[in-house]
């Protein structure tokens, strides 16, 4: 779908369909107002009729209306005039998204970004805008042989967005910007939503291979004999169950000069997680496949900078293994050692993604990085605390924590920070080993950070666990791209 922009008046603007607001008590927009003098009253006269129900979102579809060179005109109830919030303008433009989703229109023109929305600008409306559009288009019927069962829509082939001439540029930057966004978010949803049995380890590194050839990134693939001379015995730990052998992937993306430290980005990256010898219960281990979420990430997000060629360096991580149950899988109360030369005390083997995030970051630090941010669907405690709004985050910088906690409500891909206070250090202490594994006690996503932040003495670090975020759950169970949005966001500011 290509999206492009507007300002001239609707009388004089040709599509299939407009869409424009209408508030509390029938009152018009200043576009749908416009629209009404050129049908001579008749926009007033069919809304008199309550047709269209005053909560925010519902919409009246009207056709063939008299002055009005739009075949159709959609309606949308935005509620009080002046006091639209943000959350008001993304249900409205969700609403909107399924009922164009529904039809085929070749052309759409939308007038909701004209709307007075508290604490939003013309860009952050159009690119939000995009991605949500975008979210809702998307489907993944890769394995579906069923015509039937294939979605029955069609995009159009515009979507066009009205605003002032004076904002043009800030939103043709925000188009630009969704984008490259929403591309790297379907190719971590893409990969996020295939089984387990097509995306595996091998699978994962194959796509990083061909992301690398597309947008010109350097790649190194490290199969097991690399990983074994490097010392990863953490994540050799992991994969020593699985016939399907671990791979790590680093990918760079150079966008500026050399002497620039560059961020690292880290990514768990466990294609299927059973827990182990510590098997998950039956129920919901299908999405497990979900586990390789934060690695999916990584490749989303540096397509996006790569398609936007930003001035920044950029680093990618991706650990590679599944994590299953075998007569040579790793066992509680085994003792391995990590690339830092640390030894860890197995308590739990379903806490395995901070067993290969720890030798992924410390093999980070040849990078000589400015900062290493790993996402991961890391921990089941983070779903309790937080739920499926915001991502935890953990760092041992506030700086960061902050660059981060502003990105995230730039993107509306919003993050809670959570304290790493050395109070709960001990909690994570073994008798016979440096570290175990997992903590003793309540804040199980704490003390999973704690151990990470075990490993990141030599850098600023901030752990995003995505665990409630990634994915959404249940029978339309669906990767939802988080954090691509975020991550590019904070970088996009870092070069601003």
């Amino acid at each position: 779908m290509h999206y492009a922009l507007t300002s001239i008046e609707p009388a004089k603007e040709q599509a299939d369909c407009f869409i424009v607001g209408v508030f509390q008590n029938k009152k018009l927009s200043k576009i749908a107002e416009q629209l009404d003098q050129a049908s001579q009253g008749a926009i007033r006269n069919l809304l008199a009729k309550n047709d269209l129900v005053e909560e925010i979102g519902r919409s009246l579809l009207l056709y063939s209306i008299p002055g009005v060179s739009s075949a159709r005109i959609l309606f949308v109830y935005c509620g009080e005039e002046g006091k639209l919030k943000p959350s008001d303008f993304r249900k409205i433009t969700c609403c909107v998204a399924s009922v164009v989703k529904s039809a085929k229109w070749d052309r759409v023109v939308n007038y909701l970004t004209d709307l007075e929305v508290k604490g939003l600008d013309a860009y952050t409306k159009v690119r939000q805008s995009i991605e949500l559009i975008e979210d809702c288009f998307y489907s993944f019927d890769q394995f579906k042989t069923k015509k039937a069962d294939k979605p029955a829509f069609s995009a159009p082939k515009e979507f066009v967005f009205n605003v002032a001439s004076a904002d043009s540029a800030k939103a043709e930057e925000a188009i630009k910007q969704a984008v490259a966004i929403i591309t790297g978010i379907k190719l971590t949803k893409d990969l996020a939503n295939s089984p387990a049995n097509i995306c595996t380890p091998h699978y994962m590194a194959e796509q990083a291979k061909a992301l690398a050839k597309e947008v010109e990134l350097d790649i190194q693939v490290l199969k097991k004999d690399a990983i074994e001379k490097e010392g990863m015995g953490a994540l050799l730990a992991v994969a020593q169950g699985s016939e399907q052998p671990p791979h790590f992937v680093v990918l760079e993306y150079n966008g500026a000069k050399k002497d620039q430290k560059p961020v690292v980005l880290v990514g768990k990256g466990v294609t299927f997680d059973s827990g182990g010898i510590c098997i998950k219960p039956a129920a919901g281990l299908e999405e497990m496949k979900f586990d390789m979420a934060g690695a999916a990430s990584v490749l989303g997000t540096l397509k996006a900078i790569a398609l936007l060629k930003l001035p920044i360096n950029v680093v990618g991580i991706m650990p590679l293994t599944e994590n299953l149950p075998s007569g040579s899988a790793v066992k509680p109360g085994d003792i391995i050692k990590s690339l830092s030369g640390q030894t860890i005390e197995v308590i739990n083997t379903d806490a395995e993604g901070r067993l290969i995030l720890a030798d992924a970051l410390t093999y980070s630090e040849r990078f000589e990085p400015d900062v290493v941010i790993d996402m991961a669907t890391l921990t089941g405690a983070i779903i309790i605390a937080l739920g499926a709004v915001a991502t935890g985050l953990m760092s041992n910088d506030s700086t960061l924590t902050n660059e981060l906690e502003k990105a995230g409500e730039q993107s509306h891909d919003r993050i809670w920070a959570l304290p790493l206070w050395d109070d709960y250090q001990e909690q994570i202490d073994s008798n016979i080993a440096d570290i175990s594994n997992i903590g003793v006690g309540g804040g199980k996503s704490i003390t999973a950070a704690c151990f990470l932040s075990r490993f990141t003495k030599k850098f600023r670090w901030a752990h995003l666990d995505i665990a409630g975020t990634a994915w959404r759950s249940g029978q339309n169970k669906a990767a939802t791209g988080r954090p691509v949005s975020l991550l590019v966001q904070f970088l996009l500011n870092r070069i601003s």
